[in-house]
């Protein structure tokens, strides 16, 4: 117990239990039938199965539009937060991380009632502006974090070099916040495809994702089906993470 190694012990325990554990049965799940025989059937049913490829593809395009409409929102309020000229006063970053105190599922409800008492029908519209709603802090701060550590030498030779304020942002502040982007892209774009309660919600059932029918399958205790649905966007997270990594180093390599 004197080593440091031992300390990480507890670490291994939970990470075990809480994390592989959950993913081997899955994945165990997702391959066997209704009997626990070895069988490719729930794969090939997503794949023939025309409601799960619509609800997945448009899942998708929610998932798409709504990280278009935080990265449109969220960066000019990241960069108006890191630069000291625009932005004073460490207060207004916190009024950013207010309402991350508030727990996601009473802002949703919040949200919902809020148009229901304006009046507005709830559909795809109120479901992206829930979205945005939610998910825009975690594009913010990965570009924030980025644009504040940022060396400001690089924005001021450009501008000894001649170089116009908007080339400054073009050519220099731009491609070196990327990394931050690309983090904040993979923070918004996974949980909107996986998300079932806020479209539940925000719209009154009326439009599902894909986490809604991986839910509602588990809940009618199809548990094989489910599994191989929940295994599908666990692919697609390492998909995405593996790209997301890459882009990454690419970004530090063209920097350095």
């Amino acid at each position: 117990m004197n080593k440091r190694s031992s300390w990480a012990l507890p670490y291994a325990v939970f990470l075990l239990l809480f994390v592989v554990m959950p993913l081997v049965l899955v994945a165990v799940y997702a391959f066997q039938d209704a009997q626990g025989h070895f069988s490719l059937a729930n794969i090939a049913k997503f794949f023939s199965d025309s409601d799960s490829l619509a609800t997945f593809a448009l899942s998708m395009e929610v998932a798409i539009e709504n990280t278009l409409l935080c990265i449109l929102l969220g960066y000019p309020a990241a960069y108006i937060l890191a630069n000291k000229d625009l932005n004073r006063s460490a207060v207004t970053v916190v009024l950013f991380i207010l309402p991350m105190w508030i727990n996601a599922l009473m802002r949703t409800l919040a949200t919902a009632e809020l148009f229901t008492m304006a009046g507005i029908t709830l559909g795809k519209g109120t479901l992206l502006f829930g979205m945005c709603y939610d998910y825009l802090p975690f594009m913010i701060y990965p570009i924030y974090n980025i644009l504040n550590k940022m060396d400001t030498s690089y924005a001021e030779a450009a501008k000894d070099l001649g170089a116009k304020p908007f080339e400054v942002f073009t050519k220099v502040t731009l491609p070196l916040s990327m990394p931050g982007v690309i983090s904040g892209v993979l923070m918004v774009f996974m949980p909107t495809v996986s998300t079932f309660a806020i479209s539940e919600f925000l719209t009154n059932n009326k439009i599902k994702l894909f986490g809604t029918i991986i839910q509602e399958n588990i809940n009618n205790s199809m548990w094989n089906y489910g599994a191989a649905l929940s295994l599908v966007m666990l692919v697609i997270i390492a998909i995405t993470t593996v790209l997301q990594k890459n882009s990454g180093q690419e970004a530090e390599g063209g920097v350095i």
